[in-house]
């Protein structure tokens, strides 16, 4: 595990604060451009990405395990919303024959 955080310490912090805010902001790109709702939880969960590595580089460079551990969490509930929210877009579809998330809309009572 030493000559992980050894490697990862070798690239600048900059640099993974350049990519992590690249990938943010295709992700919030995504969501804001696209209609389609598998779409939107696939780019929502490359912003969590992207927050869950720089979490990893900033606990790696400060030699905390504490960060790492809350990296883990973030996936699980990560992985969560992926199925509860995959499990509401089977059922619109179902309704609806569509992902769209315009055609939702219509589905207020």
């Amino acid at each position: 595990m030493g000559e992980v955080n050894s490697f990862i310490q070798t690239i600048p912090l900059n640099y993974f604060v350049i990519l992590c805010t690249v990938l943010f902001c295709l992700g919030v790109l995504g969501v804001l451009l696209r209609k389609n709702a598998i779409i939107i939880l696939g780019c929502v969960e490359l912003m969590l990405n992207s927050v869950n590595l720089l979490l990893a580089a900033f606990a790696s460079y400060m030699g905390d395990g504490h960060g790492q551990i809350l990296v883990f969490f973030i996936m699980v509930v990560a992985a969560a919303e992926v199925a509860v929210g995959l499990a509401i877009i089977s059922m619109m579809y179902r309704n609806t024959r569509s992902v769209d998330v315009g055609i939702f809309n219509k589905l207020r009572g």
